[in-house]
């Protein structure tokens, strides 16, 4: 146990003499180190106006080195000598450094004072901070591209800065340089740990603080610059999906602009059903009306009628006049698509009757709608030049839409053939009849859809 005892002891009495050491090391190289500094200072300006103080300057620099040299000597440190500067190293630091706002932070006023008015000539908005509550304060109230911290300080640490810094910045947000006299890496991994981004020694070698700072602010350079390209994307990426969103259901435009393909001219065939929408008689009926009251009228007809599409996922390929050109299974294709679009199609006749509503309280007349809804194979794609494009479907089936829709009367719904097929089991048909078709070398028969049951029946429009 005495063993023991005095084992502590000894450790205890090695660890305060390595603290005193330290603590000595600091106070004598934060003197040397702005003698250092100054000199280094005044051999910038005196090469430029009074050459003949040189000699004397350049004295001064290297015995302040030669002294810092055998102090860490003496007290078994491991730094080295001051980097010299006098011979022209800081002549070759960058002298037009892009526009950097930069915060000293030392309680040594000398220290601060000669790192401001150096980094000043170098072309940077600096401020200065005697302490650490003084430091977050000025952070607090104004902008910081780098801090320039000094680790040992009395009262709040450099350290405890660093950590009252990162829990409100990240070091992307605000790099932060570490500035110590010590040594002991042990400090600098601390540092590091912490969130700082880099760190210097004291005495300081300006012409590495330059390259050190400037490295920081390149890199703050950079993050700003791709988080305001991340705001105009993400802009951009809104007015795009909002543009695109009129026409198409939000899922459907969430899984095309995840697509960068889907943007390309170019087109693939693929089995779609189309839905063609027209209102009876329209041209006849605008001819009566002002143009603001057909513009009302279209409108109450066409928000209706999208709002509709969009809800059982269908894809507006154009507004063609007062008719509505609808896809279903393009972009996006799913095992329903017919289904939908007879669905859809029935929705929307339902929905007349509120546009009708909406006509009746604004003084405009009321109007009727006939639906077609044909399937078949279509090319779609992209179709138009680098500077206009269009997404479009081109085929037959497009064609024996247009035809079938001719044949319908306002608020009836008329399928295909080939529809009718793929929603036999759902729909209750109360017409069917053979029609001539244009292109389609005779007759081709056509159904009307008067209710549709299964899961549809409970869509969210009907």
């Amino acid at each position: 146990m005495a063993y023991a005892l005095a084992v502590s002891q000894e450790e205890r009495s090695a660890r305060e003499s390595r603290t005193a050491l330290r603590r000595l090391q600091h106070e004598m190289r934060t003197p040397l180190g702005q003698i250092i500094g100054y000199s280094e200072m005044l051999l910038e300006e005196a090469r430029d106006e009074h050459r003949d103080l040189v000699p004397d300057l350049e004295k001064i620099h290297l015995a302040a080195e030669e002294l810092l040299q055998v102090v860490d000597e003496t007290l078994q440190t491991d730094a080295g000598p001051a980097a010299s500067m006098g011979g022209g190293g800081e002549e070759s630091a960058a002298r037009t450094p892009a526009a950097g706002r930069i915060l000293v932070v030392d309680d040594e006023p000398n220290n601060r004072d000669m790192l401001a008015r150096r980094l000043k000539r170098r072309g940077y908005a600096v401020d200065e901070a005697s302490d650490g509550v003084a430091a977050l304060r000025k952070i607090e109230g104004q902008r910081f591209d780098v801090v320039l911290l000094d680790v040992m300080m009395p009262g709040m640490s450099g350290l405890e800065v660093l950590d009252a810094l990162r829990s409100e910045r990240s070091a992307s947000e605000l790099p932060v340089i570490l500035a110590t006299a010590l040594t002991d890496r042990a400090d600098v991994v601390e540092g590091l740990r912490r969130g700082a981004n880099d760190y210097v020694t004291k005495p300081i070698d300006f012409p590495i603080v330059l390259a050190r700072i400037e490295t920081q602010l390149a890199a703050v350079r950079a993050t700003r610059e791709m988080a305001s390209l991340a705001r105009e994307l993400e802009l951009r990426g809104a007015f795009i999906r909002r543009m695109f969103g009129r026409y198409v259901s939000d899922d459907v435009a969430d899984a095309v602009m995840r697509r960068a393909e889907s943007l390309e001219l170019g087109g693939e065939k693929r089995r779609v059903t189309i839905l063609l929408s027209d209102l009876r008689n329209f041209t006849s009926l605008s001819e009566s009306l002002e143009p603001r009251q057909v513009v009302s009228v279209l409108n109450n007809y066409l928000s209706a009628m999208t709002e509709a599409i969009q809800m059982h996922g269908g894809t507006i390929d154009e507004f063609i006049g007062d008719a509505i050109l609808a896809l279903f299974g393009a972009p996006l294709t799913g095992e329903d698509d017919a289904a939908r679009a007879v669905t859809c199609a029935m929705a929307m006749q339902r929905a007349i009757g509120q546009v009708n509503e909406t006509n009746r309280a604004q003084g405009l007349p009321e109007v009727e709608m006939g639906v077609a809804v044909a399937t078949g194979d279509v090319v779609v794609g992209n179709i138009g030049s680098e500077r206009r494009t269009k997404y479009a479907a081109v085929g037959s089936a497009v064609n024996l839409a247009a035809r079938i829709e001719a044949h319908t009367r306002g608020g009836e719904v008329r399928i295909s053939d080939a529809t009718w097929r793929e929603v036999a089991n759902l729909v209750t048909v109360d017409d069917e009849r053979e029609v001539e078709a244009k292109g389609f070398g005779g007759l081709v028969r056509i159904r009307r859809v008067s209710a549709i049951a299964g899961r549809f029946d409970n869509s969210p429009a009907d």
